[in-house]
């Protein structure tokens, strides 16, 4: 007997170091978390430490050795880790026991008084589970400043409604405002003073078809006015309004498709921008069928897709640089009217045109459903310039019926090629293009297309070459225009 008790101890101790060496090693076996993304919700308004945490679960019945629990860093994480009771912002061969789980502690400590250069609005990372050859991730999320989160930070998959019965709603608290979801203004003007900062939170939402009950995934973060909601942006040259994303470290802040865009629903009038930027976006501003806007000094680039896009509206702009558009600068559909003024679209690198005109549209892929609206399209001392062959595109639903098609051009700059076969284009474009100017890319235009700088160049071929505009004297940075021989495009030139 005086040996049971030391073999049946040997057995259990055997069984236990083997429980722990009978590691899984297949691919397919992966980890669980209980979170895919850890948001820390408090709302900082002053230096402050939030601490939360999450569960890695193995679902298998072999212990499984994680190689390396990482956090991933960036230039502004403000997270730190703790594994199962051990500080550190990386683990190595952690093992986790068949059906059991260990513990991931967080911390994240931010300032949000701190410059926007070190707590952005929105403060991110991941952490990295390297396991079996396979990578598994965790993503960290939390609000480093103080803003005006509209209508919540817990919103991306919301669309909201303001309604304010026919007045207005001012955003001027010197704060930022931080936009989630959807947000829609209706029976209500929405005015943005001098200097508002206004950023949208983008990405992929997802939601349920009522009539169809399948899934829907759609772009979120964007501004919507419904027919009787107004946008009225009144920046100074000092001070302008500026619309962007939410992210802004070095990586994203001249990278497009963070945010959908700037939307002017069908039937709404009204519509004002002065002293705007409209950045980083899928699209800058749409404006649909029968809507109203008039820009001035307006700026729209890193656009994934069209800058300004307008379907049968009535659009007025002067002083507009448009450049880094995915596709066309503008884009003008399906008739309209239309009046531009010492605009600029600069289109570098990209298989669209700058301009696209139509008076139609089609309704099928081979164009036979289709209707038409007269257009009526302006361009005064206008730059339409880039590095395709043809900058303007024209399609003509109704050949030979002058009344569907009214374009004309004032002492612009165009680059046109192909646009004049007289099999397929248009051969008498000339005709609708006054002192029209057409520089070959040797000839000096900008400063410098390579830093994305659309000020004139010293030898400029655009300067002096505009005609005088008694109602415009100033260029889109507020400089004072040459009353007799001002320059061509948004920018007057200035010698240093």
């Amino acid at each position: 007997m005086k040996y049971i008790l030391p073999v049946i101890s040997l057995l259990f101790f055997l069984t236990a170091c083997n429980k722990e060496e009978k590691f899984t090693t297949d691919k397919g076996d992966k980890l669980e978390f209980s979170v895919d993304t850890l948001r820390f919700d408090t709302a900082f308004t002053e230096l402050g430490t939030d601490t939360r945490y999450f569960r890695v679960y193995n679902p298998h019945n072999k212990s499984i050795r994680i190689s390396k629990i990482q956090l991933a860093g960036n230039q502004q994480s403000k997270f730190n880790l703790n594994v199962d009771g051990i500080a550190g912002d990386s683990h190595e061969d952690v093992i986790v026991y068949p059906k059991d789980s260990i513990y991931v502690f967080v911390e994240v400590t931010i300032n949000p008084d701190d410059p926007l250069s070190n707590s952005p609005y929105f403060v991110y990372d991941s952490i990295r589970f390297e396991t079996n050859g396979n990578e598994q991730w965790v993503t960290l999320e939390a609000w480093g400043q103080n803003a005006n989160y509209i209508p919540n930070r817990w919103s991306k998959d919301s669309i909201t409604l303001y309604s304010c019965g026919g007045g207005e709603v001012i955003w001027d608290d010197p704060k930022p405002y931080v936009i989630y979801g959807i947000v829609a203004f209706d029976d209500c003007t929405l005015t943005l003073p001098a200097g508002a900062r206004i950023h949208v939170h983008g990405g992929l939402s997802r939601a349920i078809d009522p009539t169809s009950g399948k899934s829907l995934i759609y772009n979120t973060g964007r501004l919507f006015f419904l027919e009787n909601g107004r946008l009225n942006v009144q920046g100074t040259p000092e001070n302008p309004v500026i619309f962007e994303g939410d992210r802004l470290e070095d990586d994203f802040k001249e990278a497009d498709g963070q945010w959908t865009g700037i939307i002017l629903g069908a039937g709404s009038t009204g519509h004002y921008m002065e002293n705007a930027v409209v950045k980083n976006s899928l699209f800058g501003v749409y404006v649909d069928s029968s809507a109203e806007l008039s820009m001035k000094n307006v700026q729209v680039y890193n656009t994934s897709g069209v800058g300004l896009f307008a379907y049968h509206a009535a659009v007025t702009a002067e002083n507009c640089l448009f450049y880094n558009n995915g596709t066309h600068a503008i884009q003008l559909a399906n008739g309209g009217d239309y009046n531009f003024t010492y605009c600029t679209l600069a289109n570098y690198g990209t298989d669209a045109s700058a301009l696209s005109m139509a008076n139609g549209v089609c309704y099928d892929q081979l164009c036979q459903s289709k209707s038409s609206n007269p257009l009526n399209a302006y361009f005064t001392n206008c730059i339409l310039y880039g590095s395709k062959r043809d900058e303007i595109t024209l399609n003509d639903f109704e050949r030979g019926n002058d009344f569907y098609l009214d374009y004309y051009f004032d002492h612009c700059i165009v680059r046109v090629d192909d646009l004049l076969d007289p099999n397929t284009g248009f051969p008498d474009f000339f005709d609708h293009c006054n002192a029209c100017l057409t520089p070959t890319t040797q000839e000096a235009l900008f400063a410098d297309i390579n830093e994305d700088d659309y000020h004139l160049d010293t030898l400029s071929v655009a300067e002096k070459m505009a005609v005088p505009v008694p109602a415009i004297l100033f260029d889109l940075l507020g400089n004072e225009r040459d009353a007799a021989t001002p320059d061509i495009g948004c920018f007057e030139y200035k010698s240093e």
